[in-house]
């Protein structure tokens, strides 16, 4: 088995291509709210992408097949005065889970977030995902929190 993990090129035809379909069966999977992209995200995301210069992914293939992507946002980190890389999305298909690939991409975002300086990575989950929490947590990923009397940081949305 060979697993090849790279930075996608979004001007690279095949790495776009097949980031599209990672990303259409992630959001088709229960995990990623069970409905397929729209036809305006399929044609229009990897154009939006280009021109969105703090965004970056990371696509795993194995023997050359498509099998996982991690999408990433720099952001910046105000306490630390410091960059810090957002996780949006991990994916990687049925058929390859628990072979490692999805450790091999948290592990080349890392490096890309210690190049740039980056204070942290931050992610959400679902808290019923335990398979992904517990990959999270090998990589050394955590709830996080101020102070245990204040509680746990919530994950919130205002849909526009």
């Amino acid at each position: 088995m060979n697993i090849t993990v790279s930075i996608v090129d979004y001007e690279n035809e095949l790495q776009s291509r097949d980031l599209v379909f990672l990303l259409d069966a992630y959001a088709q999977d229960p995990m990623g709210g069970g409905e397929p992209l729209k036809p305006f995200v399929k044609e229009n995301l990897i154009f939006r992408l280009r021109r969105t210069p703090h965004a970056f992914s990371i696509i795993g293939y194995i023997d050359g097949k498509a099998a996982g992507l991690i999408n990433c946002f720099y952001g910046f980190s105000t306490f630390s005065c410091k960059p810090l890389v957002n996780i949006h999305d991990v994916i990687v298909l049925k058929e390859f889970r628990s072979l490692g690939i999805g450790q091999k991409m948290l592990e080349k975002v890392e490096y890309i977030a210690k190049q740039t300086d980056c204070c942290k990575i931050t992610l959400e989950v679902l808290e019923s995902n335990h398979a992904a929490k517990e990959a999270y947590s090998k990589q050394g990923f955590s709830g996080y929190e101020l102070d245990p009397a204040i509680g746990k940081a919530l994950f919130w949305q205002k849909v526009l």
